[in-house]
């Protein structure tokens, strides 16, 4: 019976279409590799030649990576392309592997809102609108400007607030802007977006922390003054 090509596969079963459906950690090591080599030989399809490599390194992903092009080449279906492609995807994950990763900071206060902002704010000319991003634990997720206006006002659109948020999955977050101006009190819009941002965030079971404006060497804090 003739073996049906990758391309002939439930689409489901096919690696990349797996892949986008069910994510990345949903395919095995050899449909992984199947994917970075594109295809196989007359004999194999890609997730066959690569199950047989696997089997020949014990299924292990550190054999693997101790081969040389000479080696993957001694299988029909890889040249030294595919066998380069493999061995610089085996680097990687080596090299990942041996990154320390990046604790995320934690906002406990105002404070560190004013902290994390003060540096890319404290000599701009207009005024900029971000949201900070965060976690359960209260930890930084992401930093996004939002909005970008003239001397005196920034327009902010609540829909690009909230999108953002969900976007990263964020169960918290935290407003700031700067005035220019260097008077560190807030507006009747700051005032405006501050409710406005703060009723929409609750619809959507997604908490604002705190509105903080930015000036050279002071700031204001929504939550501070009790006002959230």
């Amino acid at each position: 019976m003739e073996k049906l090509k990758i391309n002939q596969w439930a689409k489901e079963d096919r690696p990349r279409e797996k892949m986008m459906l069910r994510g990345a950690s949903a395919l095995t090591n050899a449909e992984l590799l199947a994917i970075l080599i594109g295809s196989g030989s007359t004999d194999d399809t890609a997730v066959e030649l690569m199950r047989k490599i696997l089997d020949d390194c014990h299924n292990k992903l550190s054999e693997l990576g101790r081969h040389t092009v000479e080696d993957l080449c001694r299988y029909k279906g890889i040249g030294p392309a595919k066998a380069v492609t493999i061995l610089a995807a085996s680097e990687l994950g080596k090299r990942r592997s041996e990154e320390t990763p990046a604790e995320r900071r934690q906002v406990r206060s105002s404070a560190d809102i004013y902290a994390w902002f003060h540096p890319l704010m404290c000599d701009l000319h207009v005024e900029e609108c971000w949201v900070m991003l965060l976690n359960q634990a209260s930890k930084v997720i992401d930093a996004r400007n939002i909005s970008r206006g003239g001397l005196a006002s920034t327009q902010v659109d609540v829909r690009c607030i909230l999108r953002e948020a969900l976007l990263k999955r964020a169960t918290a977050f935290v407003l700031c802007h700067n005035h220019p101006s260097g008077n560190v009190r807030p507006s009747a819009d700051d005032d405006r977006l501050t409710q406005a941002v703060s009723q929409a965030a609750k619809t959507m079971n997604i908490r604002l922390l705190d509105h903080v404006i930015v000036t050279d060497g002071a700031y204001y804090s929504y939550t501070d003054e009790g006002r959230l």
